[in-house]
């Protein structure tokens, strides 16, 4: 019987921490994939990683490798390849060469799994997202981001932090552009189905907001970088263990919440032919102004693309 496969693009400390929280969950196999400059480093990672499956006990294979060959017939590919912000780097400093990057990437991996779903993790996100899907030629369903699962594990840990109660009772809801861009939604974000706005108080959930929106400049700021592991591995178990499990994430938008052809953070629906169906909400008027605000943000980042053609 044929086991899953998972390439991983990028084997620094988002792709590194992606393929170990995978390797325990057990959901495929994995490709860790470095550029030759590291061709030991790669390597490394995945005997280390594979030399830890008898203490936390899985039998996932993990491949570290500097050729695109040996990503053939992935299931799923996590594109996390790219220049890492740096403090005081905003993500629009990222486009210029991150864009060669992942452009560069998608166009060796795709022709081996034509079939195959790509989840970018690259910085500016969205616009990553965006740059892959017309690189690729996939359809819009097979082509997605991850960002809300990652903001949205945040926001839980702020509001959990703030209450004193277990993150396993509080959801939060957030939209929008990954980063600055992003725009948490207290009216849907919860704790034992109760809505934060019945528990706490608006100067409080207001700095929850805040805090959540400067999440990834503050662990940049705390590590020098960043990493997204978890919350990647959470989409890609999603995906190849057919769970419809709704989650944020950056996909394509064709007339969704008033947006067209662009990448963009809304609740969806995720299972193994990727992105189900986009689950479309009621906004308030404040609400649906700030994500118009934020697909600006997006846009103006879009614009910073080098040619497509």
């Amino acid at each position: 019987m044929r086991r899953n496969k998972i390439s991983i693009i990028g084997a620094g400390n988002v792709g590194a921490a992606t393929a170990q929280w995978l390797a325990e969950l057990e959901v495929g196999d994995i490709v860790l994939l470095d550029i030759p400059q590291t061709e030991t480093m790669p390597k490394g990672k995945a005997l280390d990683l594979m030399e830890a499956g008898p203490i936390r006990h899985f039998d996932t294979v993990i491949t570290g490798t500097t050729s695109y060959e040996d990503t053939v017939n992935s299931d799923v590919v996590v594109i996390t390849a790219g220049m890492a912000r740096k403090p005081g780097m905003t993500r629009e400093d990222l486009v210029g060469v991150n864009a060669k990057i992942v452009r560069s990437v998608v166009e060796q991996v795709v022709p081996g799994s034509p079939n195959a779903i790509l989840l970018v993790v690259t910085n500016p996100l969205d616009t990553m997202a965006y740059l892959a899907k017309k690189v690729s030629g996939f359809p819009k369903h097979r082509v997605l981001g991850q960002a809300g699962v990652l903001d949205s594990a945040r926001m839980r840990t702020f509001i959990a932090m703030e209450l004193g109660v277990s993150v396993d009772s509080v959801w939060a809801f957030v939209m929008g552009g990954h980063g600055d861009e992003m725009v948490p939604i207290p009216r849907y974000s919860t704790v034992g189905g109760i809505p934060i706005t019945e528990l706490l108080p608006p100067e409080r959930i207001e700095a929850i907001v805040a805090r959540t929106r400067e999440g990834g400049n503050e662990i940049v700021q705390l590590l020098k970088t960043g990493s997204a592991g978890a919350a990647v591995a959470e989409m890609v178990a999603a995906i190849l263990r057919d769970k419809h499990l709704v989650l944020p994430a950056s996909v394509y938008l064709e007339g969704e919440y008033g947006l067209n052809d662009i990448y963009f953070g809304v609740p969806i629906v995720l299972g193994r032919e990727g992105v189900e169906r986009i689950i479309e909400i009621s906004l308030t008027a404040e609400e649906q102004a700030a994500i118009q605000r934020s697909a600006s943000l997006v846009r103006s980042t879009m614009a910073m693309l080098p040619p497509l053609l």
